[in-house]
């Protein structure tokens, strides 16, 4: 890519020799406590929770899609673990951009590390020809929607040593029982079937695969209305329209426990062909929630209106970011067998996300109070 230190990987596939471990055996996100580390031959001491990865473990690794969010948070980890890293993205987007805060050096020293395929995952014979001539040892799938983009995949890397792959907690049946466990029914009709189909395909060809099922990610850098929503009305000192009783329960997991969730299956022989529910360890009410979002803003107390949305006619606006219902999923299964323990607990990952982004002027969406509006004046009409 002329002009850029982001690496590409060329149509002609020209193979790039393997990174070699960065000198560094500690890094962190911007100061957060988001810490991984990189064993040499002799051993050091480890902070707690800390990653081990042995020199002779650097894999070749393919990040399919990798330049929002959570793979700008993966990414960044799987370099500093010492692997060769490649982004497949259709080139729309930068293909890097530093974190909240980051200092130029360490942004450029991350950049220069990262290779770029730029092609559409849907032009499958593109994906064939380029994946089998490059070769990779592990792919994240971090936008694979359907199983049909997954089986070029597979086909042009026969020799795959893992398939890591980003599911959703939202293909479970709603149910009585919660929370929801891996071994709970699924729902063919849910609106991420693609991903419950491609699972089926993973084990149906017999690859050595893990799934990961998030419930509600947030965190800085986060393209879901989540915390911003919240934020926004929060700012504007705004009342909080909440559906419904507002004792819903439903369960957030921060980005970067995510990311380190991701690295900690890659290798892992207890990962294999396994699900896991990966989210925070806690549950919360919507009003909680909202009162735990104005605590992380340092905002006063907000007020929280319940409306019945049965009651109007928002069109094609959603009101609410959130399924008006119970929704949460046990995380045991996670940590007993692969001992991943979240780090951040709600309000503190909540006061990371606006720290490091909305309160730093930065948000994907602007404020739209349209439907709150609407809410709101039939709530002045009938008081």
């Amino acid at each position: 890519m002329a002009g850029s230190s982001v690496a590409a990987v060329q149509h002609n596939f020209k193979h790039y020799p393997s990174l070699s471990l960065l000198p560094s055996s500690h890094s962190t996100f911007c100061g957060t406590k988001f810490i991984t580390s990189i064993q040499y031959k002799r051993k050091v001491c480890q902070p707690k929770g800390a990653l081990n990865v042995m020199a002779s473990s650097s894999k070749k690794i393919l990040v399919m899609g990798g330049t929002r969010f959570i793979g700008i948070f993966l990414s960044r980890l799987l370099v500093e673990e010492g692997h060769q890293v490649t982004l497949f993205t259709r080139g729309k987007a930068p293909v890097t951009q530093p974190l909240p805060g980051e200092a130029d050096d360490a942004y450029n020293a991350f950049k220069s590390k990262i290779l770029h395929l730029k092609g559409d995952r849907k032009d499958y014979d593109f994906v064939r020809t380029s994946l089998a001539a490059e070769g990779f040892d592990v792919v994240y799938d971090i936008n694979g929607r359907e199983a049909e983009e997954v089986e070029p995949i597979l086909d042009a890397l026969p020799n795959l040593e893992q398939y890591i792959y980003c599911s959703s907690a939202g293909v479970y049946l709603k149910s009585d029982l919660l929370p929801h466990r891996e071994v709970d029914a699924v729902d063919p009709k849910s609106r991420h079937k693609g991903k419950l189909e491609t699972e089926a395909l993973l084990e149906s060809k017999g690859v050595n695969y893990t799934s990961i099922r998030p419930v509600y990610i947030y965190g800085p850098l986060n393209y879901n209305p989540v915390e911003e929503w919240f934020f926004h009305r929060l700012k504007a000192g705004r009342p909080i329209p909440i559906p419904n009783s507002g004792l819903q329960v439903t369960q957030l997991g921060h980005v970067k426990d995510l990311a380190t969730a991701f690295i900690k299956v890659l290798g892992n022989a207890k990962a294999s062909k396994q699900v896991y529910n990966i989210s925070g360890d806690r549950y919360v009410t919507f009003d909680g929630l909202a009162r735990a979002c104005a605590k992380a803003g340092g905002f006063p107390e907000p007020e929280l209106i319940h409306y019945n949305p049965k009651e109007f006619d928002f069109g094609k606006k959603k009101a609410f970011p959130f399924r008006d219902q119970h929704f949460f999923a046990s995380v045991e299964k996670a940590k007993e067998e692969l001992g991943i323990v979240p780090e951040y607990g709600l309000v503190e990952g909540l006061t990371d996300s606006y720290n490091l982004d909305f309160g730093r002027g930065t948000f994907r969406k602007a404020a739209d109070f349209s439907t709150d509006d609407i809410i709101l004046g039939k709530s002045l009409v009938l008081s």
